[in-house]
């Protein structure tokens, strides 16, 4: 397992110095991140990828109930567990799927398990899939290879797409294009490879196809259209 990154979220400083200090010391954690307000945490969010969020409720202006609903819009929600002074917001907590409900003040063995649960609701990649590992900032991490919807060519270098960013990794994408056919990645340009399941319409227009993957569109050259539309001929039939 890779180590977790995680993001705390507390209005109150002490608490926030407090849980970040505890989780920092759990081995199974790599990176505590700490804000103090729902609305910074969510621009983080919206730049960082992290495994969990560990946040308090009552908090001014966007609570914590109000950011996990927000989180739960996100196509891959990170688990969320609740860590607050206040047991009347449970059933609330848990109807947003959190994944755990620690009350104040935190013990550690407690924190732990709340940690144990946060792993099992990352569960095992999908039956088939390939994880692939990734470097950014010095530390390595792995993404399923079901969740890459598309890659470009960077010299001898290959750029993986999911929908929360991009990541380089040492592999020309001709070696990437014969290693994935089978998993359903086709090549649509020299330079660009697309993975079917991802897919959300074909256009034609003019003569020119196109691609629409996560609402970018991307161009098929026409060196490669007969061979998607083979593709998807036998797909769908």
């Amino acid at each position: 397992m890779s180590p977790l990154r995680v993001l705390v979220i507390d209005d109150e400083r002490p608490a926030l110095d407090e849980l970040t200090f505890l989780l920092g010391r759990d081995p199974r954690i790599g990176e505590v991140r700490g804000s103090d307000s729902a609305t910074d945490a969510l621009r983080v969010l919206q730049a960082e990828e992290v495994d969990a969020v560990f946040l308090d409720i009552q908090m001014p202006g966007l609570t914590g109930l109000d950011l996990a609903q927000v989180l739960s819009r996100f196509k891959n929600p990170p688990p969320v567990v609740f860590v607050t002074a206040h047991e009347e917001h449970a059933v609330a907590a848990f109807e947003l799927r959190a994944v755990d409900y620690v009350l104040k003040p935190v013990r550690e063995e407690r924190l732990a398990e709340a940690v144990r649960r946060v792993v099992e609701a990352g569960g095992p990649a999908p039956s088939g899939d390939v994880q692939i590992p990734v470097e950014r900032g010095g530390v390595t991490r792995f993404i399923n290879r079901s969740e890459i919807t598309h890659v470009e060519a960077q010299g001898d270098y290959a750029r993986l797409h999911t929908a929360d960013g991009s990541h380089l990794v040492r592999t020309p994408l001709s070696s990437l294009a014969e290693q994935w056919a089978p998993a359903g990645f086709v090549r649509i340009h020299r330079s660009v490879l697309v993975a079917l399941p991802h897919v959300e319409e074909v256009r034609s227009e003019g003569g020119r196809v196109s691609v629409v993957i996560g609402g970018t569109e991307l161009p098929v050259s026409r060196r490669h259209t007969r061979e998607l539309r083979s593709v998807l001929t036998k797909r769908d039939s």
